[in-house]
Formats: structure tokens, sequence, C-alpha cells
């Protein structure tokens, strides 16, 4: 069975997707940006846009019945290299432990203000 996640934002329905679907055992969480999305307001340091991300990644686990312990991907795309450095230790805080497959890709995203987009796939045991 599949079943549709949404955080509200106004982006999922002018852009036509979901925040994530669940299907059998996973989770696909589509490329979350750094939005406080109860407020759709975008911090400008990329360090706390990072935060953002994770905390919906996290609430929309928690939605779906996963949790950041069920992660076994993670997409991570930046505008820019030198951000890296900001958002490492952010990184390594939440997820040091999980340690998830992981690929980071430099590429520009869809508004100038967007420092940071998170993509995530989690997964239960059978």
């Amino acid at each position: 069975m599949r079943r549709l996640i949404s955080t509200g934002s106004p982006f999922e329905k002018e852009i036509g997707y979901s925040r994530a679907v669940v299907t059998g055992n996973h989770c696909f969480v589509s490329g979350v940006t750094g939005y406080n999305y109860a407020s759709m307001t975008l911090p400008e340091d990329v360090a706390e846009q990072t935060r953002n991300c994770l905390n919906t990644i996290e609430q929309v686990l928690s939605e779906a019945g996963f949790g950041m312990r069920d992660l076994v991907r993670m997409r991570y795309i930046i505008p820019d290299r030198a951000f890296v450095r900001y958002i490492k230790p952010v990184l390594g805080a939440r997820l040091g432990v999980i340690q998830p497959a992981a690929t980071m890709i430099i590429a520009g995203l869809m508004e100038p203000e967007m420092k940071i987009e998170i993509e995530a796939t989690a997964m239960k045991d059978t």
C-alpha cells in the first residue's frame, strides 16, 4: 500500500510532489530545503538551514512510522562547496551514530536563498 505524507508546504501542490511516500518497509523523503515549514521562514545561515532540514525529515519520518535510526540513504545538495565546513558538524551530530549511505552534490538550487537540500530514504528491517 502506498501512503503520501505532506508537510503542508505550498511547494508540494505547486510542483506536484509529496513530502514523502511510504511503500512497504520504505519511506522516501523528497528533497527538503532549510525552511521552517510552520512559519515558512528561511534562515540565512547554512548550518541553521541544515538543522531545519533534519528536523523536517525527522518529523516526516515520525508521521510515517519511522525514526532517524531507520535512515539508510541521504543525498545532500549544496550550491557552494564552501558550505561543507559549516554543515559537517550539524550532520555529524545528528547522523554520526546512524551513518547512512550518503552523497554530497554541488549544484544550483531552486532559489538563491536556499543553501542546502536534503533527500532521505528510510527502511525498516523486515
